[in-house]
């Protein structure tokens, strides 16, 4: 049986499931894409190919092993994106949360039913049908829980709008005595410059007590200050749009002192090692085009 442990983002990762990136299917056509960014590259030509894709996921698989993480695979579905295990369950302290995903991807979890099958029957949850969730809204910093989501009465008519307000306040009642706070996030089914799909696409915790953080990511000016005075202005790195487009929040902690991150993101880099931060630099321009990083292809079971 797997003793599932998650109360945060950055203490030292012992066991983790890592997407893949084999038998990702055809480029998919204009109708099937789930984001703008994807939308973008199917249009232009500039799709990623598979075998660019798996050559990105074993180098981070690689970091991993050399720093003795364990980790777990989905079972290959054939033609179907098993990258993004973030949206499809997360860890909260020793409960595995099944998220409500889009319908056509619920073949995803079925491939990570030998890792949920580990976990004792009382620490397995799944939210009622009406709760809409994907863990990468669902950032963990000890007693709270923060929760991306989308407030609008248009919600139905954004496919990148993935967590309700129901789910929200279920997790509310599965975590009573952590603090819920839940941030409006902006949208745009056409343009990725305009579009937070996930939290972690505008705000991440890193190292200790620090974060990465982009403005125009929330639509209420006033959540993005409360995260600015939680963490104390001194303490946030603020991304540019592009960089927000490129996906600098969507890093992924070992530990509070190790994360990996994109070789191309210099400016954020160099920022980390001025924090005192081990930076494990991959290539992962090619994934990032589908609109997730690093965060969103590991799904963490497991930190100290």
């Amino acid at each position: 049986m797997l003793k599932l442990n998650v109360t945060n983002e950055t203490s030292r990762l012992r066991a983790v499931v890592l997407g893949t990136a084999k038998s990702n299917g055809p480029t998919p056509t204009v109708e099937e894409a789930y984001d703008p960014k994807s939308l973008e590259h199917i249009k232009a030509g500039t799709y990623p190919i598979e075998v660019d894709m798996v050559k990105e996921m074993e180098a981070v698989a690689a970091v991993f092993e050399k720093y003795d993480v364990k980790v777990f695979r989905p079972e290959l579905i054939e033609d179907c994106n098993q990258i993004f295990t973030r949206d499809i369950a997360f860890v909260i302290e020793g409960k595995f949360v099944k998220a409500n995903v889009l319908p056509d991807r619920e073949q995803e979890f079925e491939a990570i039913e030998h890792v949920w099958s580990q976990v004792p029957k009382e620490n397995r949850i799944k939210l009622p049908e009406h709760c809409h969730i994907e863990g990468g809204d669902v950032m963990l910093y000890n007693d709270h829980i923060f929760i991306g989501t989308y407030r609008g009465e248009d919600y139905s008519d954004f496919i990148i709008a993935r967590t309700n307000m129901e789910a929200v306040e279920a997790i509310q009642e599965i975590f009573p005595n952590k603090m819920v706070k839940s941030f409006n996030l902006r949208k745009s089914n056409t343009n990725p410059r305009e579009n937070a799909l996930h939290l972690d696409c505008c705000f991440q915790p890193v190292g200790k007590g620090k974060a990465i953080l982009h403005k125009n990511g929330f639509l209420d000016e006033s959540e993005y200050e409360w995260l600015l005075d939680f963490f104390g202005k001194e303490n946030v790195f603020e991304i540019t749009k592009e960089e927000m487009y490129h996906m600098n929040s969507n890093i992924f902690s070992i530990s509070e002192n190790v994360v990996i991150s994109e070789k191309n993101f210099t400016r954020l880099n160099t920022w980390l090692r001025n924090q005192g931060i081990i930076v494990e630099e991959v290539p992962y321009a090619e994934i990032a085009k589908q609109e997730g990083l690093l965060r969103c292809s590991t799904l963490p079971l497991i930190r100290d």
